[in-house]
């Protein structure tokens, strides 16, 4: 088996990998929904890579095609997305609300200011 073949998967790892790279690496809020945005990318990518047959048809039933493709992977992915965008809406909702309260996306900034309350608060 070639690896170059395979090059759907190699795109998977590759997405994944930096999708997890800036969630952790960086401490923007909105850098991190990004990449968690790549990172569930990848993971549609690969669900569908998995559920593709070759030489598969839609499931229609005819003497002519023997190999099917079952479509719901496909259709479980469609909702995926809509749900994805959907949680990707409310964390950027939730991103807007912290720069107003704190005045900052960054987590370091958002952590002092936190730590400063509580002291103030004692």
């Amino acid at each position: 088996m070639n690896f170059l073949e395979q090059y759907n998967y190699w795109i998977v790892i590759i997405l994944m990998m930096s999708g997890f790279y800036i969630v952790i690496a960086h401490g923007n809020l909105i850098k991190k929904l990004i990449g968690l945005t790549v990172f569930q990318t990848s993971v549609f990518i690969l669900y569908i890579s998995m559920s593709k047959i070759t030489g598969g048809t839609a499931p229609i039933l005819n003497e002519v095609y023997k190999v099917y493709s079952n479509p719901l992977p496909h259709v479980l992915i469609l909702t995926a997305i809509v749900v994805g965008i959907a949680t990707t809406a409310l964390g950027l909702a939730l991103v807007v609300r912290i720069k107003e309260a704190y005045g900052s996306v960054e987590e370091d900034i958002i952590q002092e200011k936190d730590l400063q309350q509580e002291g103030t608060d004692e």
